[in-house]
């Protein structure tokens, strides 16, 4: 009985902002409701053929699943060179980098993206300054503009978020045992045939699990695309979050739509969910077929 009774707290809690909101998402986004009163303009699916054939939520949507993209085929190579140097005993001062290598994850992102914005300042920023001084650029550089803006917020979002996954290859390499490292070294292997037949097979299944996190966490750079650029300009960096939080909180709006966006939200989660479900047996495939 006390068991249920401490889970209920949290029960609760799942329900109130997990449970009820995806639920009421679903239910408002057959509505024309503008958050204000009870839904009752019953729109059926014209708000899911709006996002449907809307280009900017399409494109929102593909700035999204760059920034995934790129945390898969860059942050995650780079994470796991860094975690194999940093599992190693006789890397001295190790918890020092690992501390250091993490520090941006607890970091406020709407301050790192106002530092980052000082930074970047075309007119005056440390960063075009320093191009000036060592001779690369003789212009400033707008690394803001509509066509620098998006490679730039995935290099902030790259650092910002590396020690995430850094953290879950170490994890993985733990799992990895000693005896194996030993056995091999014995046979004469060197460094990096035990790293090429020891430990990548061993954490090859967690990989698909931290491959499948990071797809899911680089999805939403919201915080990071919201204080930066608000998804500008001319919509450059919009994603899907920054997409929906125009429609609902711009105030250019004569009136928010709240069940537009909530259609929105309910065709990026299930795009997304499909996307996941496919990784885990592609995955696994390839792997099964790798280990033969």
């Amino acid at each position: 009985m006390w068991h249920y009774i401490f889970l209920t707290p949290m029960a609760l809690l799942f329900v109130a902002f997990t449970v009820w909101p995806m639920l009421a998402s679903w239910w408002y986004s057959l509505f024309n409701w503008d958050g204000i009163g009870p839904a009752s303009d019953w729109v059926g699916l014209a708000n899911y053929t709006e996002v449907l054939q809307s280009p900017k939520f399409w494109h929102s949507f593909g700035n999204s699943f760059l920034f995934s993209l790129v945390a898969i085929c860059v942050q995650m190579p780079l994470a796991l060179l860094a975690a194999i140097l940093l599992n190693s005993a006789r890397l001295r001062g190790r918890n020092l980098y690992r501390l250091l290598l993490f520090l941006p994850v607890v970091t406020s992102t709407p301050v790192i993206g106002i530092i980052f914005a000082i930074l970047l300042d075309p007119s005056g920023g440390l960063l075009n300054q320093i191009l000036s001084w060592s001779g690369l650029s003789s212009a400033p550089v707008t690394f803001l503009s509509e066509s620098y803006a998006l490679p730039t917020l995935m290099v902030i979002d790259i650092w910002k978020t590396f020690g995430v996954t850094l953290v879950y290859w170490l994890a993985a390499l733990q799992t990895v045992p000693g005896d194996l490292y030993e056995a091999a070294s014995i046979d004469g292997a060197n460094g990096r045939q035990r790293l090429r037949h020891v430990t990548l097979p061993v954490i090859a299944p967690i990989a698909v699990v931290i491959l499948v996190l990071t797809f899911q966490g680089s999805m939403n750079p919201f915080d990071l695309v919201q204080a930066m650029t608000q998804g500008g300009p001319n919509h450059a960096t919009d994603v899907v979050a920054t997409y929906i939080y125009h429609y609902a909180f711009s105030p250019d709006l004569n009136a928010p739509r709240f069940g537009f966006v909530c259609a929105a939200g309910v065709v990026f989660g299930m795009v997304t969910l499909v996307i996941t479900v496919l990784q885990g047996p592609l995955l696994r495939r390839y792997y099964l077929r790798g280990s033969r």
